[in-house]
């Protein structure tokens, strides 16, 4: 049998567990249960990772990268403010369409994190994450747009993280694109109020 590089074990192994914890929960992901669904042995999974909460933080990672990979494809030279903006948020809710058991494992990982002595980093660590990402998604959209943001942007970016909590659970519970939609218009219009032409700041 081919000897499988250890990148694509580490991806092979975080793909499984998003499968596990989708069906089955957290609580259900044990290495055992992991390794049986990426069809490896026990110990290809000691061989990729450290420990189950490695694991746990590269999964993290894998899914806010996609997130993030998504909403910066929206962005488009030249736009103004509030189309680069509703654009990364529709990029990020079709991304949430298209993979919506990533999604749900997300939220449960929070939860179990916060309930989990020991864990609860991981946790701030996720939403940690987000608002990074929110954050390069705003300077790269304000420097194309030729805006200027006037609040601080870390605050901006945790405005952007509870839209799209928001919307991710209720989209999850409902499914009403509709709503989601006009949701995103708001927090476009809202978000874009806070920009100025760059030449108009003194």
């Amino acid at each position: 049998m081919p000897r499988i590089p250890p990148v694509e074990r580490r991806a092979t192994l975080v793909q499984a567990a998003l499968r596990v914890i989708a069906a089955h929960g957290v609580s259900a992901a044990t290495t055992r249960a992991i390794v049986a669904e990426a069809r490896m042995s026990l110990a290809s999974f000691h061989y990729a990772f450290r420990s189950r909460d490695e694991m746990m933080r590269e999964l993290i990672a894998y899914v806010v990268g996609g997130e993030a990979t998504a909403a910066f494809a929206a962005l488009r030279p030249g736009n103004d403010i509030r189309s680069s903006v509703r654009d990364a948020l529709q990029a990020f809710l079709d991304y949430v369409i298209s993979d919506p058991w990533h999604e749900q494992v997300m939220q449960e990982l929070v939860q179990y994190a916060l309930r989990t002595p020991g864990l609860e980093t991981m946790a701030r660590e996720q939403y940690e994450s987000y608002r990074q990402a929110a954050t390069e998604l705003l300077v790269e959209g304000a420097a194309a747009a030729g805006v200027v943001w006037v609040i601080p942007v870390d605050d901006i970016a945790r405005l952007i993280v509870t839209y799209t909590d928001g919307v991710t659970l209720a989209w999850l519970a409902d499914r009403d694109f509709a709503a989601a939609s006009r949701v995103l218009d708001f927090a476009a219009d809202s978000i874009s109020a806070l920009a100025q032409i760059r030449e108009s700041v003194k």
